[in-house]
C-alpha cells in the first residue's frame, strides 16, 4: 500500500486563491465529503489546462479535527496562539478549513473554488477569502522579493514533512497562515537604504545585508531561527500580494508550511515579542496582521480514504531526476 502526498512543493505559482471556512454544526458528513472529492475536482478543473499547474492543498484546523475524524488528532495541531508585543500584536482568527489553490492562471483558481463553494454552500462560513498575484519579479507590494530564503529539494521535504516524530501522520505537514495589511503612504515615504534596512536586504539586487549593515530588528534577522547547536530552522513560504487600489487596501497574504508549526510559532515570537522583549521586527511598524490560523495539512490518501486507522510511513526521497515530486511522490509503509 502506498501513501499519496498532497502538492505543497510547487513550481510558484502566478496566482493563488486562499479560502478559511468555518464548518456549520450538522454538516460535518457534508464537509468530509468534500474533502474526500477536492483531488478529483482539481483534476476536473485543471484537466482544461494542464500547463497551468492548477493545485489544491486542503488544512484542517484544530477545532474541526474531532467533529470531521475519529481519528486522533496529530501531535502538534492547536489552535493559533496570539502573541502581543510592547507595540504589535498577532491576532488569533477562527478556522476550520484551508483552501490553498494556485496556478499560473488566476481563473483556474477561481473555478476551482467555485466548485467547491457549490459543493458547501449553505453548509459553511467563509471566514476569510483572498485573491493573491505574483507582482512583478516575484517580489510583495513593499517591492522587495519575497521568499528568497525557501529551502529546494531535498531541504524543503524536510522542511515541510512530519516524520517519525509523529509516525501515525508521517508524510504530513502543518501550515500558518497570516494577512497582513500595509501603509504603503509610510513605507514609501522612507528612503529606499532606510527600507533595505527595514528588510534586511537589498531592494534591487535583493541580496542580503552584511551582518554588521544589517540591524537586529530586521525582518530577516527576526525571522531566522537557529537552534542551539546551530542548526538553521526552515519553512516554505507560498506568500501572495493582494490588495484593492480603489480601497486603498494593500497586503500580503503570508503562508508557511513546516514539519512542526513550533518553526512559525518561533519566528512570529521573534518578530512580535522580539528576543530580547521589545526587540520587534521593523517592518510590523508598516505592516499590521489582521488575522492568523493554523492548520494540519494531512496526506491526501487520508483525505480520500480517512476510515483506516493512520500508519507509520517512510521518509520522504527526491525523485531520480532531483525534482521535488510532491503530489505524485509516494511512500512505501514499514
Amino acid at each position: 500500500m502506498v501513501v499519496l502526498i498532497q502538492e505543497v512543493l510547487r513550481e510558484p505559482a502566478k496566482a493563488a486563491v486562499f479560502l478559511v471556512l468555518a464548518v456549520r454544526p450538522g454538516s460535518e458528513d457534508t464537509a468530509r465529503a468534500l474533502l474526500e472529492d477536492v483531488a478529483g475536482l482539481t483534476r476536473a478543473v485543471g484537466f482544461r489546462a494542464p500547463d497551468d499547474q492548477l493545485s489544491c492543498v486542503v488544512g484542517i484546523g484544530a477545532s474541526a479535527w474531532s467533529r470531521l475524524y475519529r481519528a486522533p488528532a496529530p501531535r502538534e495541531l492547536h489552535p493559533f496562539r496570539a502573541l502581543s508585543g510592547a507595540k504589535h500584536s498577532a491576532p488569533a482568527t477562527h478556522g476550520d478549513l484551508l483552501f490553498h489553490f494556485r496556478a499560473r492562471r488566476l481563473d483556474l483558481c477561481f473555478e476551482l473554488a467555485r466548485q467547491v463553494m457549490a459543493r458547501l454552500a449553505g453548509h459553511v462560513k467563509v471566514l476569510d477569502e483572498v485573491q493573491g498575484f505574483k507582482y512583478f519579479d516575484e517580489r510583495d507590494l513593499l517591492g522587495f522579493v519575497d521568499g528568497t530564503e525557501n529551502p529546494t529539494g531535498s531541504k524543503a521535504v524536510a522542511a515541510i514533512t512530519v516524520g517519525d516524530e509523529d509516525p501515525a501522520y508521517a508524510g504530513s505537514s502543518y501550515v500558518v497562515v497570516q494577512k497582513y495589511l500595509h501603509d504603503l503612504d509610510a513605507w514609501q515615504a522612507l528612503p529606499v537604504a532606510e527600507q533595505e534596512r527595514v528588510i534586511g536586504r537589498e531592494k534591487i539586487s535583493d541580496f542580503e545585508l552584511s551582518d554588521a549593515d544589517k540591524p537586529a530588528n530586521s525582518h530577516v534577522a527576526a525571522t531566522t531561527i537557529v537552534d542551539p547547536d546551530g542548526t538553521e530552522r526552515q519553512i516554505v513560504r507560498e506568500n501572495m500580494a493582494f490588495g484593492s487600489p480603489g480601497a486603498a487596501e494593500f497586503g500580503t497574504y503570508f503562508i508557511g508550511y513546516a514539519a512542526t508549526p513550533d518553526v512559525i510559532e518561533r519566528m512570529l515570537h521573534r518578530m512580535f515579542v522580539g528576543e530580547p522583549p521589545g526587540n520587534h521586527d521593523r517592518i510590523l511598524d508598516f505592516s499590521t496582521a489582521v488575522t492568523g490560523s493554523l492548520f494540519f495539512v494531512p496526506t491526501a490518501e487520508f483525505l480520500e480514504d480517512p476510515s483506516p486507522a493512520p500508519t507509520r510511513t517512510t521518509p520522504a526521497t527526491n525523485t531520480a531526476d532531483g525534482s521535488l515530486g510532491i503530489g505524485s511522490l509516494r511512500r512505501s509503509r514499514t
